[in-house]
């Protein structure tokens, strides 16, 4: 299915962000509709592209829309669903945080076609990866504009990736305890964040070159023995930074899956 009209129920930052990554040109589809819910968001996004219609409310929504992107926060999800009527076989993403397929599928009341995904705010950009599960052509390709998809064939996957998902606030800290450490051993107001952002960029950009290479293996490239990347990972490892991010990444992974 070649998707051209899509519709947002809720308007938060996630769909702000697949919004603007979808009309940035050239546009990935022909006409956006969005519910009113988040005024301030509808009105902006409505003001910045013309293919944007702010809907009366979220039946109209799905009224006007050959996909249907679930945004809403999990705990208003319910009432705002169930209060909703999908055509049968309509095209449904749900971009809802840490809900089952059984739930989403209680809550709507339809037989629908439902696909999850989990995109990150990188697609404003057309520069995020997003898993999508189950494995879908047409969501898999809308995500591809917005950078990169993953498409998962099993729950057990999508749970896991939703888990790595969880990274991104550790990984920014880890930079901002350096920027700090920098500037407060004397490094001039600026230049540690301007120093340790592109580094880490370009230690990934390393990992999506190298990616037939094992991360260990990348990893043991620069660390020279004798050296100072192998001192810090030694450290790293000797005072419970590794047991620590995995001991994170479990209980993360424990609260997706309802333990």
């Amino acid at each position: 299915m070649d998707v051209q009209k899509i519709g947002f129920i809720g308007t938060g930052a996630i769909a702000d962000a697949m919004v603007r990554g979808l009309l940035t040109k050239p546009a990935a589809v022909s006409q956006v509709t969005i519910s009113p819910r988040n005024a301030e968001i509808a009105q902006r996004l409505a003001a910045d592209f013309a293919e944007i219609t702010v809907a009366a409310d979220n039946q109209a929504v799905i009224d006007a829309s050959d996909m249907v992107v679930l945004a809403v926060r999990p705990q208003i999800a319910q009432d705002v669903l169930s209060a909703l009527t999908f055509r049968k076989g309509q095209s449904v993403l749900s971009v809802i945080a840490a809900t089952d397929r059984k739930t989403l599928f209680d809550w709507i009341g339809a037989d629908v076609h439902l696909v999850q995904a989990i995109p990150l705010p990188f697609v404003a950009d057309r520069d995020g990866v997003t898993a999508v599960f189950p494995p879908d052509p047409p969501v898999a390709a809308l995500f591809s504009v917005l950078g990169t998809a993953v498409e998962c064939e099993t729950k057990e996957e999508y749970d896991l990736l939703a888990a790595a998902s969880s990274l991104m606030s550790t990984v920014l800290g880890i930079m901002d305890v350096s920027a700090a450490w920098l500037e407060q051993r004397g490094l001039a107001k600026g230049k540690g964040r301007a120093f340790i952002a592109p580094l880490f960029a370009s230690l990934s950009q390393t990992a999506l070159r190298s990616d037939t290479v094992p991360l260990e293996e990348l990893s043991g490239e620069f660390a020279t023995k004798g050296g100072l990347n192998e001192q810090v990972l030694s450290d790293f490892h000797n005072n419970g930074g590794r047991d620590a991010l995995v001991l994170a990444l479990d209980r993360v992974l424990a609260r997706i899956q309802g333990a």
